[in-house]
């Protein structure tokens, strides 16, 4: 596995056990379609939660969740569309979620959610 690959795994992972620990159940990881990638579904009381993570080793060209651009929140929407197809979601609520983990070395990773992101 490549290392960016790994970096962006390790920091699902961390995003996933904090969603868990603040009482999210998770329903997928790195669901995919024609549309493109939603790497977490989960839900919170009667809403559908989807998170874009980013993950990073460094802020030296900017937070990781600055790499949601407006290209990137148009992918996900879609692809959330055809989650709800899929999974036969007639209607819910939805709420889009940034996950932002910053995994420096030697550092403790630190995480920064930001609800209702788009």
């Amino acid at each position: 596995m490549a290392a960016k690959d790994e970096l962006g795994r390790r920091g699902e992972d961390l995003a996933v056990e904090y969603l868990q620990r603040h009482g999210l159940v998770v329903l997928s990881r790195n669901w995919r379609c024609r549309e493109g990638e939603i790497d977490i579904v989960a839900v919170q009381d009667e809403r559908l939660v989807v998170c874009e993570v980013k993950t990073r080793s460094c802020a030296r060209f900017g937070e990781p969740a600055e790499a949601v651009t407006p290209r990137k929140v148009l992918r996900v929407r879609r692809a959330t569309q055809s989650w709800l197809t899929v999974h036969r979601v007639p209607w819910c609520e939805i709420r889009f979620d940034v996950l932002s983990v910053l995994m420096e070395p030697g550092r403790p990773a630190t995480l920064q959610h930001f609800e209702a992101a788009f």
